[in-house]
């Protein structure tokens, strides 16, 4: 017997991750998990971000107020870059599905992943610079929802 307690000792003293699991508080099952680093949530954050500055910058400079803004170099790049965005949405909102997630933030990357494409045609159809500053502000507050869902804390489903 004070062979056993002398070998507990000697591995509760060898590892300080033992010492350690036990000081720290055990994980609570289901308590919701952020998946704000996750590389694909990541990476949909940093792109929507940039887009949302170039957005921004372009409402704040007046260049979308030009005629032929929807058919211009920058609208392009914009509509390029938003495109590739609404996929990985979509690619986010299947990998919760798989993942058998049953919340809002699956059906808020479906939503944003349909309403970027409405957002970019809205734009490049609008028929006056005013229309126009509106289909981009509307764009540009898409694009900081698509941020501001993925880095919300975790709620617990009620």
């Amino acid at each position: 017997m004070t062979c056993g307690i002398v070998l507990a000792a000697a591995l509760l003293l060898s590892d300080p991750n033992v010492a350690l699991a036990a000081v720290e508080p055990a994980a609570v099952g289901g308590a919701p998990v952020s998946i704000a680093s996750e590389p694909l949530f990541a990476d949909i954050v940093a792109q929507s971000s940039a887009l949302r500055n170039i957005v921004s910058r372009q409402i704040e400079t007046g260049s979308a107020a030009r005629d032929d803004f929807g058919d211009s170099e920058q609208f392009a790049l914009v509509r390029r870059g938003a495109t590739s965005l609404a996929a990985l949405n979509m690619q986010g909102h299947l990998i919760l599905a798989e993942r058998g997630t049953d919340g809002d933030l699956r059906c808020i990357l479906r939503g944003i992943a349909e309403d970027i494409p409405v957002k970019l045609d809205a734009v490049e159809q609008a028929s006056s610079p005013e229309a126009r500053a509106l289909a981009l502000s509307e764009l540009a507050y898409l694009l900081n929802d698509n941020v501001e869902v993925i880095t919300a804390p975790p709620q617990p489903e009620a």
